[in-house]
């Protein structure tokens, strides 16, 4: 398989080398300031680039008819326009807040524990996330999925917020230390007793495995899918 980079940072690095170890070929890398790049000889594209250039990166692929895996957080006020250009020009696209494996598993252990926990009101959820210094959104893809994943299922909440404590809102606490990968905690409490859920990533190769594995899935696919899709979990 051909795979274009659009993203060559450390996480572009390290899905190069698990391509390369599954058998792929890096075709194309693209920095964030390149613009003037031709997706078209790709098989499949991987977009982990910055906020500010992912919708342009994604709309290139798919007005080529190239399926484009996204893993670039922070560019959702335009994911609705990608969803429509894809579909209109029947296109391939996966974005995912998140690819690895385990966190996937985790977003739906969440959404399980979260419709429990909405039948306990005495039951307050928080959420904490933790990244690297270099992380450039705050809260992350991330805890923004978990928190969406909860308010799907618990109605004592309707929205997330950083840092709140207002009544029905989810409060997210950002942290930024040097060197960590991701954790992300769901913490639930009261006055008797705490029931807390963690993820802890402890490298990067969960997430560049989890993004190789799906544009593998992808390849020969039209339509707009999820991790759910690609692990058929959900």
């Amino acid at each position: 398989m051909k795979i274009a980079l659009l993203g060559y940072g450390k996480m572009g690095k390290t899905i190069e080398q698990i391509a390369i170890q599954r058998g792929h070929q890096i075709i194309l890398t693209v920095d964030k300031d390149d613009d003037d790049y031709d997706i078209t000889k790709a098989d499949v594209a991987i977009d982990f680039s910055i906020p500010t250039v992912a919708y342009n990166n994604i709309s290139n692929c798919i007005n080529h008819k190239v399926p484009v895996i996204s893993g670039t957080t922070g560019w959702l006020q335009d994911y609705d326009k990608a969803v429509a250009l894809c579909r209109e020009k029947k296109g391939a696209l996966i974005y995912a807040s998140n690819f690895s494996l385990g966190v996937n598993i985790f977003f739906e252990l969440n959404k399980t524990i979260a419709k429990m926990m909405s039948q306990l009101q005495q039951y307050q959820v928080s959420l904490e996330e933790i990244h690297h210094t270099q992380k450039l959104d705050a809260p992350s893809g991330t805890a923004i999925t978990l928190a969406n994943g909860i308010i799907s299922e618990h109605s004592g909440y309707e929205n997330w917020k950083l840092d709140s404590n207002e009544n029905k809102i989810i409060p997210i606490t950002a942290k930024r230390i040097e060197d960590v990968p991701g954790t992300h905690t769901v913490t639930y409490k009261s006055d008797v007793d705490t029931i807390t859920i963690e993820h802890q990533a402890h490298n990067r190769q969960g997430f560049a495995l989890g993004a190789v594995i799906a544009a593998e899935w992808i390849v020969g696919k039209k339509g707009v899918f999820t991790m759910n899709d690609v692990l058929n979990i959900g």
